[in-house]
């Protein structure tokens, strides 16, 4: 799994024109998954994203985890964090899994954080989404799963 994780004051999703999903102060999560994904990813991510000390603290340090300041995790399916772009004009989206593999993976991550005690909301697996953030920092990071035993990444 991909994600790139961002630190907002407030985010939403769009699908046509109604609000499918929105957090205040938070995390946006947009969420890539690959073919040789799991179980071990799922509990990896939620862990990660449940844990990662990225707020401030009262001497404005990085000290705070999205829990410990009351905040909210807006999870966003993104198939393009699988594009390659290494040859050609054309992203080629191959090394991304298949929509069923994938949505089912990104439920269950969005069942993970909600048992790991956080507020989530999602935007529209497989929708074209509008989605709109106020960056926090801006604070963005990169986390990728490891491989799963026998994948062949």
């Amino acid at each position: 799994m991909r994600a790139v994780l961002q630190r907002v004051s407030s985010a939403s999703v769009r699908v046509d024109d109604r609000v499918v999903g929105r957090i205040d102060r938070g995390l946006l999560v947009l969420l890539g998954v690959g073919p040789d994904d799991g179980g071990a990813a799922v509990a990896f991510m939620a862990d990660r994203i449940r844990t990662l000390r990225i707020f401030a603290d009262e001497a404005g340090k990085m000290n705070r985890d999205v829990a410990e300041v009351g905040g909210a995790v807006l999870l966003v399916s993104q198939f393009t964090l699988y594009g390659d772009t290494s040859r050609g004009r054309r992203p080629s989206f191959i090394g991304a899994a298949p929509p069923g593999l994938a949505r089912a993976l990104y439920e269950d991550l969005a069942a993970a954080l909600r048992a790991r005690g956080l507020h989530v909301e999602t935007g529209e697996f497989g929708a074209h989404m509008d989605v709109s953030l106020v960056n926090d920092g801006p604070v963005t990071l990169i986390l990728e799963s490891p491989p799963e035993r026998g994948a062949s990444r």
